[in-house]
């Protein structure tokens, strides 16, 4: 398929069915003590602070001076034509964000470009799997989350859904793209944008009354809420490929990771949270998403608008289908949560048929079998679904917001 289709909703959403059973009891105790070490992070060592306390101070503080200072409208048209890593920084910026994007946009001292360059050829190679978990398992996955669940809703984001799928898709295609961290891709810049959008959003949001009487926190989009983004995408996508026996190397998986590390690092996680092993991901995505898993009315809202977005494409996918194809990947707690319908017979097609398809893609089968096919619209219609509303492969500009949801 086309690398304009790979990914959409990949860098913000989503976790799997292995992590949901008991989640609502789980939710209902209360949070878990931050107990995981930073000997295993990237940095081997730190302070072992709670990262839901941790967030962004330094661009926290120039974009709330923006925003305060009506300058939104001008930063957003200065950073419009700023897209490519190897593009001087833009002109008509703050001197204080301009300072602070000369440091920002430099890659991080532990960086490995060979390992970068061998993690863009493996999401290449993937790139159908990682759409699929990444769209259908990650996008609803992260509507039962509910701190993401809640901050998106009553950001301004929130009241255009398809729009927010498309700026996503900026990330995490960008992410995943074939020159994602060269000086001809665009991920340097697309994640520096997005850490701008974080810092913006953590200023608005506490002022929105409808956002302040649902959250448990009081500032949004913390370290820890953006290492449970990382799980419900990157952690939840390594768990699914080894489930569904796709083919990889140890190098893949190790140069997969350090896509994420380098992409939490330009986020503005600290180092010292950011897992330096698979394993050592997995243990903190059991500790700080595990538990928090469960419905909200905001989430449920969200889950209903993603998930008619296909029905905008038809390309012969129907809802019974997408919502068994949920319940493939999320187990059928999540499901239940949502109030999908059921379509037993798409379910025994999808339990039949994706392993085959898998096999078939791989090598390991000789034939085609009868439902590839099907498969490859189902893919095809929410790649046209995500996508910039449909209309177009090219990447949405992401822009700084200067309200909540109306």
């Amino acid at each position: 398929m086309n690398r304009r289709t790979v990914l959409t909703l990949g860098a913000a959403l989503g976790l799997g069915g292995v992590f949901a059973p008991q989640a609502a009891q789980a939710a209902q105790a209360g949070r878990s003590p931050w107990t995981w070490s930073p000997t295993r992070s990237v940095l081997g060592s730190g302070s072992g602070t709670d990262p839901q306390w941790v967030w962004d101070d330094d661009i926290d503080r120039i974009m709330a001076n923006v925003i305060d200072s009506g300058q939104v409208p001008a930063v957003n048209q200065a950073i419009l034509p700023w897209v490519h890593n190897n593009q001087p920084l833009p002109t008509g910026l703050p001197p204080e964000l301009s300072t602070w994007l000369q440091s920002s946009t430099q890659m991080p001292e532990w960086a490995d470009m060979t390992k970068l360059r061998r993690a863009a050829d493996f999401n290449r190679r993937k790139d159908l799997y990682l759409f699929v978990i990444y769209g259908i398992g990650g996008g609803i996955m992260s509507t039962v989350i509910p701190r993401e669940a809640k901050s998106v809703y009553w950001s301004k984001g929130g009241a255009d859904m398809q729009d927010r799928a498309a700026k996503t898709f900026s990330f995490g295609y960008d992410l995943s793209d074939i020159d994602a961290f060269e000086q001809s891709g665009e991920f340097v810049v697309t994640s520096n944008k997005t850490r701008m959008v974080h810092a913006a959003v953590r200023h608005l949001l506490p002022q929105s009354p409808h956002w302040q009487a649902v959250a448990d926190e009081e500032i949004p989009i913390s370290n820890q809420d953006i290492l449970v983004t990382f799980h419900s995408t990157g952690t939840f996508a390594h768990r699914k490929l080894r489930e569904w026996r796709v083919p990889m190397t140890r190098a893949d998986e190790e140069a997969f990771l350090h896509s994420w590390q380098v992409a939490l690092h330009f986020l503005g996680v600290r180092d010292e949270y950011i897992p330096a092993t698979w394993d050592a991901a997995h243990a903190q995505a059991a500790e700080i998403l595990t538990p928090q898993l469960t419905w909200t009315q905001e989430g449920q809202e969200l889950a209903e608008v993603l998930l008619g977005l296909t029905a905008q494409v038809d390309l012969g996918v129907t809802r019974g289908f997408l919502n068994e194809f949920v319940r493939y990947q999320l187990g059928n707690e999540v499901g239940d949560w949502l109030g999908l319908r059921r379509d037993y017979v798409a379910a025994a097609t999808i339990r039949a048929g994706w392993p085959t398809y898998i096999a078939f893609r791989e090598g390991l089968l000789p034939v085609a079998p009868v439902s590839f096919y099907m498969f490859d619209q189902f893919v095809r219609a929410l790649a046209m679904a995500f996508l910039n509303r449909g209309e177009s492969g090219t990447t949405t500009p992401i822009t700084i917001p200067d309200m909540n949801r109306p």
